[in-house]
């Protein structure tokens, strides 16, 4: 488990269900609420900052479905949905407009806790993805932030779109047709020369700060990023 705990929202109008996952979360270390209503359901999981939402399908006021669309027009959080084993065209619809996994009830409480890390872990190593890094130098694709030496690089579009070129193959020389094909793309009709002025814009603002140089030229073949 993290050191920071995980904050579980339960959409759930059994009150005895609720309480009993409710109980099992927080004794396994997890921040716990729970709604009965589908629409403070959903004005709770848009209002808040949960890390997963177990969403039960027949609910009061507004269905399990609605909410799990209605969440997905604004939030990735993974969602599993609980449902009664004649639910199978609503688990369809649900798993069809974003739900990451469903549960049949009853259902045991090992197998629900199971679930919800595998949808946690798969959160995690996502967005450990999202990051690059070469040295000191991070890329955040996911929020198209750059850093180097934790201090914050102000880059445009392109500039950032060439440094996530070079980052993904780092360690790789890339020749200025490469570079041009994969980050201006196959139509572009300008001068190759263009490459080397935005290697120039990079260098610029991440290199020459610092007395360690990351992007370095191989005459006559290309460019490339290395620790």
């Amino acid at each position: 488990m993290d050191m920071e705990k995980k904050k579980i929202l339960i959409i759930e109008d059994e009150k005895k269900i609720a309480r009993f996952v409710e109980l099992e979360l927080t004794h396994e270390g997890y921040s716990v609420h729970c709604e009965h209503n589908g629409w403070n359901g959903l004005e709770n999981a848009l209002a808040s900052d949960y890390d997963l939402i177990l969403l039960d399908i027949l609910l009061p006021g507004l269905n399990g479905v609605e909410i799990c669309r209605r969440i997905r027009q604004k939030s990735d959080v993974p969602i599993i949905m609980l449902t009664a084993k004649d639910d199978t065209t609503d688990v369809v619809m649900g798993l069809d407009i974003g739900a990451d996994d469903y549960m049949t009830k009853p259902f045991a409480i090992e197998e629900l806790l199971a679930r919800i890390r595998t949808a946690l872990r798969k959160v995690k190593e996502e967005g450990l993805q999202d990051i690059l890094s070469a040295g000191e130098l991070k890329l955040d694709q996911a929020r198209h932030a750059v850093q180097r030496a934790n201090t914050e690089v102000e880059l445009t579009k392109l500039e950032f779109d060439l440094l996530l070129y070079l980052m993904k193959n780092k360690g790789i020389v890339l020749t200025r047709n490469q570079i041009l094909e994969n980050v201006w793309g196959f139509d572009y009709m300008g001068e190759t020369n263009i490459v080397d002025v935005y290697i120039n814009y990079l260098r610029n603002k991440i290199d020459k700060p610092h007395e360690k140089k990351l992007i370095v030229t191989i005459r006559g073949v290309g460019y490339s990023i290395k620790e």
